[in-house]
């Protein structure tokens, strides 16, 4: 798989804890060797009490040209940032980071961006639509973010009335207005987001009532286990055209790549 690693070869890490789950090391090891890139992603378990350590040894790090943040560390990450994107600045975290020519490293959020990376890989333009986004945590956060700057007019639904109110909140201090609403009614919106983890396990409740969709929405589901979650099965068969959560995953890795290349 890595026929060139060498002494020369650019390192670059996922951190969080726990970090046995994450996918990304593979398959942006793979974006690098296709973009003729001689570097490589490895995954290092950092524990929260050794976070702060991390990051000022890391980027000391000659060789370190890149980090991928998971859970718990990107509010930190965020701090350990010299620049950041709007995304990242708005929401106070970061997932990415890559060492500049300057010797700075600069700090973006990409779920938000690989999300609707891959809606226009699905043919779904947001600019202009509305989109009900049921959820409102980490990864719902940057989903709303994305879409209102992709010019999507954002309804927001979370259970956590405080949590979704504090979001809007956050996006209306920095001049990016989201609705909110009590009620997951899909009825009249272009774009239907689940960006929480309703559907995960058998049993769970439909985020929106199925019956209120009609085959002229677009319907996304963040969850990448399982595949086709209950919510995707029951808009396809009322005509809906979908994404899944892989979808997204892999756009957002190919983001991802070309964030840390410099691209």
């Amino acid at each position: 798989m890595l026929p060139s690693l060498n002494g020369a070869t650019r390192i670059h890490v996922t951190i969080g804890d726990p970090i046995a789950q994450v996918k990304s090391p593979a398959g942006v090891t793979q974006g690098f060797a296709a973009r003729g890139a001689d570097a490589i992603m490895i995954p290092l378990q950092v524990k929260p009490a050794d976070i702060d350590d991390f990051f000022r040894l890391a980027k000391k790090l000659p060789n370190l040209d890149g980090i991928i943040i998971t859970v718990p560390h990107k509010p930190i990450a965020f701090r350990h940032c010299d620049t950041t994107s709007e995304r990242s600045r708005v929401l106070e975290v970061a997932n990415v980071m890559r060492r500049g020519a300057d010797n700075r490293w600069s700090g973006d959020m990409t779920d938000g961006g690989g999300f609707t990376a891959a809606l226009r890989r699905n043919g779904f333009d947001p600019r202009g639509k509305r989109a009900l986004q049921i959820g409102a945590g980490g990864a719902g956060s940057a989903l709303a973010l994305s879409l209102t700057m992709e010019g999507a007019s954002v309804t927001l639904v979370d259970l956590d009335i405080a949590r979704r109110d504090a979001l809007i909140a956050k996006l209306a201090r920095h001049g990016h207005k989201v609705a909110a609403a009590d009620k997951a009614d899909p009825a009249g919106f272009d774009l239907i987001v689940n960006a929480t983890p309703a559907g995960m396990k058998p049993g769970d409740p439909l985020p929106v009532d199925a019956v209120r969709l009609d085959a002229n929405q677009f319907v996304a589901d963040i969850i990448t286990m399982p595949l086709v979650t209950p919510l995707l099965a029951a808009a396809q068969t009322r005509g809906c055209r979908t994404q899944n959560g892989q979808q997204m995953f892999d756009a957002q890795v190919d983001f991802i790549c070309d964030f840390l290349l410099g691209k």
